[in-house]
């Protein structure tokens, strides 16, 4: 029997660790669960919000409906030749999952790791960092439909992936729960040291013909120094999207700011760094009231011990509209905002 808790705080199951109350909330431990929350249609018109490990989510007011806090365990694998099939529960962190992979000499995930967040919330975002996307490596998930009841498997063709964006984020969003996602990984690694930051850290090392535990662990310490640890002060993470521009816009720029750091994804669109676009506008580092930005990268928005969500929120207002002056580009948050 489900049990589902009234007027409950949401202030631990957030990275931001800010104050917010979800009017119900309910834990779902297996595709069961779900089913029998929605069985009697007892939640139709209700307002609901599905969160994993609450890593990409700002609260700027209570939540006034159904919480479903997604935590539906276990990981496999099955390997066919080259390819390993790794499964995973919704519910499990992110980092456990890459753990697993790489400790087993599954190659694909390990420029992934130490991403914040639950593989369920993996495709919907289409996580990615340091040359890697989710939708390198994703296979396929089970999507259980609140509306029908019923779960049926998504492909990588029916995701419609694009950058940090997926159809969950779209069309299904709210009317899906993705209980379970497949990766397809590889026993022959294909390293990847695309960003500069892995080959310093290598090189820093003395590793020469690196492997995927080598990636793996570069990367976590890259981001461990670049970035806060949510249990001591809340954060999201890069709380805003790499902004993309027409290659006309980027020589504009470029002929402005002619360091401007970017990156070709094609002929005719560059994506910026947005870490770059704050740290220029002189927002690294800085504080107002209890709000901030991490003083190792701008991109990182903080709550140093009693901002509420709309402090953080007011933070990311004045800093897009300061990038938008400068730059005349617009930023676009990352971070889910209720």
């Amino acid at each position: 029997m489900l049990h589902i808790s009234e007027n409950v705080s949401l202030k631990e199951l957030n990275t931001f660790g800010v104050e917010a109350y979800a009017r119900w909330l309910v834990t779902i431990n297996s595709e069961n669960d779900l089913q029998e929350l929605f069985s009697d249609g007892r939640w139709k018109g209700v307002p609901q919000l599905i969160i994993g490990g609450g890593s990409n989510i700002l609260f700027t007011r209570d939540f006034e409906g159904l919480v479903i806090r997604m935590n539906i365990k276990g990981i496999s694998h099955e390997v066919k030749g080259a390819d390993i099939f790794v499964k995973a529960g919704g519910g499990e962190v992110w980092n456990d999952l890459v753990k697993y992979c790489v400790g087993n000499g599954f190659a694909g995930v390990e420029n992934l790791s130490l991403i914040p967040g639950t593989v369920g919330a993996s495709p919907v975002q289409n996580i990615g960092a340091y040359g890697v996307e989710l939708k390198d490596v994703f296979y396929s998930c089970r999507v259980f439909n609140v509306e029908s009841g019923k779960i049926s498997v998504f492909l990588k063709d029916d995701c419609a992936f694009g950058y940090r964006d997926s159809i969950f984020k779209k069309s299904l969003k709210g009317r899906t729960l993705i209980t379970e996602v497949c990766y397809k990984l590889s026993a022959i690694p294909d390293i990847n040291t695309s960003y500069g930051a892995i080959n310093q850290e290598l090189m820093n090392r003395g590793i020469e013909s690196p492997d995927i535990k080598d990636i793996s662990d570069v990367v976590s310490s890259i981001r461990v120094n670049k970035l806060p640890d949510p249990s001591t002060i809340g954060n999201a993470g890069s709380f805003f999207k790499n902004p993309v521009v027409s290659a006309d816009e980027f020589r504009q720029l470029q002929s402005v700011f002619p360091d401007i750091v970017h990156y070709c994804l094609s002929n005719s669109t560059i994506k910026l760094a947005a870490g770059w676009l704050l740290e220029q506008s002189g927002w690294k580092g800085k504080k107002i009231g209890e709000a901030g930005t991490w003083k190792n990268q701008a991109l990182v928005l903080v709550n140093f011990g009693n901002a509420t969500g709309s402090d953080i929120y007011a933070l990311s207002e004045r800093i897009i509209e300061d990038v938008r002056n400068r730059f005349g580009v617009t930023l676009e948050r990352e971070v889910n905002v209720i």
